[in-house]
């Protein structure tokens, strides 16, 4: 690809980064509870920041191989960094959204939703 090419997907990818990151501030304000948040803020934030990062590639190919490692980590910490939150707020027996119709981790440990 040229150089205008790669400035242009470059810059499509940081935009989209940005609205997943955007996207996901507003999930954090909008879901009734903790562990809705815990998972729109991962998902989006996740997403948002490889996008991001792909963008970083495209305008600067010499550091492509460090942005890959960079979104390697960021792919394996964000969602079981959420899921280790989640766990433990669910043990400490934080209330659920009254919209929460299934409880799966309840289901699986036997416990009661």
């Amino acid at each position: 690809m040229t150089d205008t090419a790669l400035s242009i997907v470059g810059g499509l990818l940081f935009v989209a980064g940005a609205a997943f990151l955007l996207l996901g501030g507003l999930g954090l304000v909008r879901m009734p509870d903790l562990f809705n948040r815990i998972q729109a803020g991962t998902k989006t934030t996740t997403l948002g920041t490889l996008l991001t990062l792909a963008g970083a590639a495209c305008l600067q190919p010499d550091w492509s191989l460090k942005l890959l490692l960079i979104g390697l980590f960021v792919l394996l910490t964000n969602p079981i960094s959420s899921q280790v939150l989640a766990r433990a707020a669910h043990r400490m027996g934080l209330e659920k959204s009254q919209l929460t119709m299934v409880d799966h981790l309840a289901e699986d440990t036997g416990e009661r939703s």
